[in-house]
């Protein structure tokens, strides 16, 4: 290796043993968070469709039934444009075996070899006509299976968070960190903040309020945030709620079920990605009623359904503590403290 080459090189290791650096682009900071070509790859197409579709939403008009641009040619929902999109992106990357969405649930050969992705192409899309934050969610696996595996086995996920500015929210397996990126009018991708830390603070966001109904532990967890003063920050988006999480540094996320209302939530395209996301921001998570990282439930069906909660460690403590009546896995962090 030259000795330039070989400066190069142990500086990108050294970056990843420090903090990444504040106001690299996309393409920058991917170079020193991984070796993997290919996993710089699945992730530059995926902002790429993430920059096309933040556009989509943004001029789209949009009834109750599709959107529609200035000239009247977008015939299809704003969410199945997204779905395609991220398809056609996926595919044009070269380095995606399979992939598959909450629209097209089973997965599509996108005839590449390296990872393979699902992907939420909008979650939240009934609030656009709102004007309502709505999101991308994306896990990447590698190799070409997407059951059987674990959301720990994810080399990245992310989120395309379409608001007032439009962010890239990307987490990496195998780097420190959660990291944001900002669209610039440019159409670049500048690193704008790493979060390592989620604190302890009085905000939540309580999905499925109506299974405190037939749910009472729900309904005494929800009480408490509201007698504890908690602050209610819920725009019933789940992308939005979840990363003021990542961007306060602070927080609780809950969606519980009962026996009048079943789970909504995808593991496989919406928890699993989710939650490397929170945890690598340095928070936790609780899945499934199991007691455990929403990280460790195994995915056996590509529409398996689950409840869910992302917050800091003693949120996640008290919501197993009071929805399930116990913690144990925390428990033990403290005894041997």
């Amino acid at each position: 290796m030259a000795p330039r080459a070989a400066l190069r090189s142990a500086n990108r290791r050294s970056a990843l043993l420090t903090q990444a650096k504040i106001g690299d682009t996309l393409e920058e900071f991917l170079v020193d968070a991984t070796s993997d070509p290919k996993l710089r790859q699945v992730l530059m197409s995926l902002a790429e469709a993430v920059r096309t579709i933040a556009f989509k939403v943004r001029t789209a008009s949009c009834g109750a039934a599709n959107c529609v641009n200035t000239f009247g040619d977008e015939q299809l929902a704003v969410d199945l444009l997204a779905d395609k999109l991220l398809f056609e992106a996926l595919k044009f990357s070269g380095v995606v075996k399979y992939a598959c969405s909450e629209e097209v649930p089973e997965p599509v050969d996108m005839q590449g070899e390296g990872f393979s992705v699902a992907f939420d192409p909008l979650d939240g899309s009934s609030i656009v006509d709102t004007n309502f934050t709505v999101g991308t969610i994306f896990g990447i696996w590698p190799g070409n299976k997407l059951t059987g595996i674990t959301g720990r086995d994810q080399a990245a996920a992310g989120m395309g968070i379409y608001g007032p500015r439009t962010i890239y929210c990307i987490a990496l397996k195998d780097a420190p960190g959660c990291h944001e990126f900002v669209l610039q009018d440019d159409g670049k991708w500048l690193h704008i903040k790493e979060t390592t830390e989620i604190g302890e603070g009085k905000m939540f966001s309580p999905g499925n309020l109506r299974a405190t109904f037939d749910n009472p532990n729900y309904e005494r967890l929800i009480s408490h945030y509201i007698g504890e003063k908690y602050t209610l920050r819920y725009t019933g988006g789940m992308v939005p709620d979840v990363f003021q999480i990542i961007v306060k540094e602070k927080g609780v996320f809950t969606n519980v079920t009962s026996p009048s209302t079943k789970a909504k939530l995808r593991i496989l395209f919406e928890v699993a990605p989710l939650a490397l996301l929170i945890e690598k921001a340095g928070g936790h998570s609780s899945c499934d009623g199991l007691l455990v990282s929403g990280l460790d439930v195994e995915i056996t069906a590509h529409d398996q359904r689950t409840q869910i909660c992302y917050g800091s460690k003693a949120e996640v403590q008290r919501f197993e503590e009071y929805v399930y009546g116990q913690s144990p896995r925390f428990a033990e962090v403290e005894a041997n403290a």
